[in-house]
């Protein structure tokens, strides 16, 4: 089904509504911006570690390009207990939830809402709660758009390194290395002094270091690639995926990695040229292009809309290349395309797609 642009022919101006969500493992934060209508899913967020909604999301949701998605479906975003601006410090006897105990907070929200489906937006730490949401319930889920998603659980050497990191760095240092490039923290001293400055002094630290606890306390998300002429039931994301990491992101092979595991007839890889930890906020209008394509493949973007888009896009080269399973995953064939391929990753692809912009 395509939505119809008649709808945004007036002034747009969506109603939000900003609550507190009870759930069984505690209030979680969330704003709902626009109207749920049964015929049509929301745009469901979660942000990483060290972030709130704002200041992981609001440079993607205020371009421009985006308001074309604003006025057609509506959005939530939600964010981990403490996580809000404000917040005060949790109660010594509350104990944090899981990654897993997050996933299973959302039936919540969406029941509080009203929400029949999402299209989950996540990155970092809800990207994987995200997955794990919809691996749960994917009766519940239409498509996920996954940022610098991390599939597996930190290793011994992982967990030492982070005592190790513990004892001598800050909170706010920790957060920036988890979330941004060598090359960023290197070259690019506004944007990583303006974040600093968020942690330090937006968040509540004490909150901040619980949620991080928890995330880097995750378990596997366990998934496997289904095999042709193998077992169909195999555990994997049964919706269509987008998979998206800056090529400067600490978190690049770990994205790679997860799409290797994942459904190749559902799943998108999108490596972002030029582009480091958050692309949402180094290349808004970039990954609003894409999440558009993505949007219009799964029939709720009407082709009307999409003309600037492709004007745009003509001018510039895409790439994409074929997958070819874990052990081959760095020899790989290039073909030159559009962002047009996007769109396809809900359309019966046969193989699963690498695109880079």
């Amino acid at each position: 089904m395509v939505l119809e642009d008649s709808e945004c022919d007036s002034v747009f101006e969506p109603h939000i509504t900003e609550e507190h969500v009870e759930t069984q493992y505690g209030k979680v934060h969330c704003i709902m911006t626009g109207t749920p209508r049964a015929n049509r899913p929301a745009i469901l967020t979660f942000h990483d570690v060290g972030l709130n909604h704002k200041s992981c999301f609001e440079p993607l949701f205020k371009h421009e390009d985006m308001q074309e998605i604003i006025r057609r479906l509506p959005i939530c975003h939600v964010e981990a207990p403490g996580q809000h601006e404000g917040a005060k410090t949790l109660p010594t006897a509350y104990s944090y939830p899981t990654m897993d105990q997050l996933s299973e907070a959302l039936p919540s929200v969406l029941k509080h809402f009203g929400l029949n489906s999402v299209i989950g937006l996540g990155v970092g730490a809800g990207a994987y709660i995200l997955a794990r949401f919809a691996l749960n319930h994917p009766d519940l889920v239409d498509g996920l758009v996954l940022i610098n998603i991390n599939p597996n659980a930190d290793g011994l050497m992982d967990t030492v390194a982070n005592k190790i990191t513990e004892w001598t760095h800050t909170l706010p240092d920790t957060i920036i290395t988890q979330l941004f490039g060598k090359e960023e923290i290197q070259n690019n001293h506004d944007l990583i002094a303006t974040y600093r400055h968020h942690i330090t002094t937006t968040m509540n630290q004490s909150n901040v270091s619980q949620f991080f606890r928890s995330y880097k306390q995750r378990t596997a998300l366990e998934v496997e690639r289904p095999i042709p002429g193998g077992n169909v039931n195999v555990r994997t994301l049964k919706c269509s995926t987008l998979l998206v990491a800056g090529d400067n992101s600490p978190a690049v092979e770990a994205v790679v990695d997860c799409n290797a595991k994942l459904n190749p007839t559902k799943t998108t890889l999108l490596k972002m040229a030029d582009c480091g930890g958050l692309p949402q906020v180094d290349q808004p209008a970039k990954l609003t292009e894409a999440f558009k394509y993505f949007i219009q493949g799964m029939g709720y973007l009407s082709s009307a809309s999409m003309t600037r888009l492709r004007s745009r896009t003509t001018s510039s080269s895409s790439l994409i290349t074929q997958s070819v399973g874990t052990e081959e995953k760095r020899g790989r064939s290039h073909t030159d395309i559009s962002m047009d391929s996007i769109s396809n990753v809900n359309q019966n692809m046969s193989k699963s797609t690498e695109v880079a912009c």
